[in-house]
């Protein structure tokens, strides 16, 4: 076979938009050939190169709409400090076949136990399996509601917030909501309910929802189809947070300083 000009050949794959190939065929070539390759094996070898490039970006690009606050995988997650946690639990739930049926997830705990981490790295875990999805506070999505309610747009932001099959809503239960919040909330997982999964992390038990709600009759309305079919975690441990400062020594130069001011006052 006549040899094949480098030019038109990487011309062609970027017709094809083999760009992951393209980029790197030498390296790919040279890396094939040092492995003794036949053909076969070089070109699902390349292929599978190609195929890594585009989920690589489809993750990172997924990421970004699902607007995660940072970067958390399973795997750096310190079990160790939240012996409280069952890891067996957590991987099954990595596996996501309850974003498959439509479930919801609680993680309930204290501040700082690593609630948001345990959420963002099942939600990263489900872009890569290919699952839509999307992070929001509960403090913005009851600013959304409320915004969407008032002008008269709340059945198109319903919609909107359905269409993930997977919405993560963070830290539920640090600022009470108002009434009318709280049967907007209702709206949106009724609409979820049996369609798409809900994963909320709370500092509140669900025993404190209608306080949360400031209205027990609506919390419980939720509460029944959130947890209709669901997994409930609650971590017991200590504040990474606090631990570190503990570990530092910065909580007890605290504690001295207020104790200085304090005598300082009398």
């Amino acid at each position: 076979m006549a040899n094949v000009d480098h030019d038109l050949l990487i011309a062609t794959l970027d017709r094809l938009k083999l760009t992951a190939i393209r980029d790197q065929l030498d390296t790919l070539l040279d890396e094939a050939a040092r492995s003794k390759m036949n053909l076969r094996e070089a070109l699902a070898f390349l292929v599978s190169r190609e195929i890594a490039r585009r989920d690589e970006r489809r993750i990172s690009m997924s990421s970004k709409l699902a607007q995660f606050p940072f970067v958390r995988e399973l795997d750096g997650f310190d079990f160790e400090a939240q012996p409280s946690l069952d890891q067996g639990q957590l991987r099954e739930l990595a596996t996501c076949r309850w974003i498959t049926h439509g479930d919801t997830v609680l993680f309930l705990g204290p501040p700082g136990t690593g609630k948001t981490h345990l959420a963002v790295s099942l939600g990263r875990e489900a872009i890569r399996q290919n699952y839509n999805v999307q992070f929001v506070t509960a403090a913005t999505l009851v600013a959304m509601l409320a915004k969407a309610h008032s002008d008269g747009s709340l059945d198109k932001q319903l919609t909107i917030l359905s269409r993930p099959k997977l919405l993560i809503i963070d830290e539920l239960g640090y600022l009470p909501f108002e009434a009318n919040a709280a049967h907007l909330f209702f709206q949106l997982v009724s609409r979820r309910y049996e369609k798409g999964s809900i994963l909320i992390t709370s500092n509140r038990s669900v025993g404190e929802w209608g306080t949360v709600f400031g209205d027990p009759v609506v919390a419980t309305a939720i509460l029944d189809r959130l947890l209709h079919h669901s997994t409930v975690i609650t971590i017991r441990g200590d504040s990474y947070r606090l631990r570190e400062k503990r570990r530092s020594g910065l909580l007890q130069k605290a504690g001295a300083a207020l104790e200085t001011n304090e005598t300082a006052n009398q």
